[in-house]
């Protein structure tokens, strides 16, 4: 009797119970949108960690507590229409007394033409605050503390100093290490880079001869690690820094690294989760959108204009006869027509 009640309750409602079918569709599409909307943020993320590491052949860190997912979520600013200048720092030890061992100002010019990676020598001297004149990588230690931890305090103290040095408006940055270096460039499938004169490591011994070559993961940390033995020292190191980067740009256009998946895929499990930037009134994807269109051609690599001092403090200050003009060069977005004026001053790549 209590069946056949439930049997004739069950009739009369099921002609308003919904289709099964349409739920089910309606269920999996969102789960897919939901899938596709994950991955556009893994991608993008990803994606500008490989634009900053080939801005510096190093690997991205956070200069700033966590908001990746909120940076990549976030819809994409209106693209800015003038020049963009983009701080990264090279940090090569952990723990205290941190200093940042490799400044490079990247400027995008207003015309997206290309990249210009501008080298600041961490031994040039410049006034800190409340400590006299000291070497510019000291100004990340004044910031990040005694036990090197806070990389957003290092990073803004040293934004401040090369900001005053150079009289240019700072769009955005990122605090750097080697950490990742070794497996970006495997990833990427070895890395070409051009040597004027060989070079041996202090650190392994092994030595890479001038002329051009294909550099794997281990290689490539190694060579950026050097400079002593080299002719102009640390200047030298920055030069070959650079060159590693021009060369990891040719790789990640000739590989599509961006418009490729799997690629992509790979790079996201080796980049890790922790990337975060300083993007500033930017937001991750114009800025990433931005880079990618001047990175479609070879940077110009170029060092600031500089001349060591004989006498204490010991440093670099700035070349009083070609450093006025490349600072103004470089504030009117006119680097351009500076480097062409002056190509000796120019990294050769190749």
């Amino acid at each position: 009797m209590i069946e056949d009640d439930l049997r004739t309750a069950f009739a009369r409602c099921e002609e308003l119970t919904p289709a099964v079918g349409p739920v089910r569709l309606a269920i999996d599409r969102a789960v897919v949108r939901r899938r596709r909307r994950r991955l556009r943020l893994r991608l993008a993320g990803t994606a500008l960690a490989v634009v900053a590491a080939a801005l510096a052949g190093f690997t991205a860190i956070a200069p700033r507590p966590p908001e990746t997912a909120n940076q990549l979520g976030a819809p994409a600013t209106p693209p800015p229409s003038g020049a963009l200048n983009v701080l990264l720092l090279g940090l090569d030890q952990a723990g205290g007394g941190r200093r940042a061992d490799s400044v490079l100002l990247v400027h995008v010019p207003a015309d997206r033409s290309r990249l210009y990676l501008v080298s600041l020598p961490r031994d040039l001297l410049v006034p800190l605050s409340g400590r006299g004149t000291e070497k510019l990588n000291a100004s990340f230690t004044a910031g990040a503390g005694p036990a090197g931890t806070d990389l957003a305090a290092g990073y803004q103290s040293t934004r401040q100093v090369v900001a005053q040095l150079t009289g240019l408006r700072i769009d955005a940055g990122a605090v750097l290490t080697y950490r990742a270096t070794r497996e970006l460039t495997d990833a990427v499938g070895r890395v070409p880079v051009c040597l004027p004169a060989a070079v041996r490591s202090v650190h392994t011994g092994r030595r890479f001869p001038a002329g051009c070559q294909q550099l794997d993961g281990t290689a490539a940390v190694d060579l950026l690690r050097q400079r002593y033995g080299l002719r102009d020292g640390g200047l030298d190191r920055d030069r070959n820094a650079g060159r590693y980067a021009a060369g990891l740009l040719t790789r990640i256009r000739e590989e599509g690294v961006l418009t490729n998946p799997v690629l992509l895929n790979r790079l996201v499990s080796q980049a890790g989760s922790g990337l975060v930037t300083d993007t500033g009134e930017t937001s991750l994807l114009t800025l990433l959108s931005v880079a990618g269109k001047a990175a479609t051609v070879d940077p110009v690599v170029v060092g600031l204009p500089v001349r060591y001092t004989e006498k204490e403090p010991f440093g670099f200050r700035l070349d009083p006869a070609l450093a006025p003009g490349f600072l103004d060069a470089l504030r009117g977005d006119r680097l351009g027509e500076w480097t062409a004026a002056y190509p000796k001053q120019v990294t050769a790549l190749r």
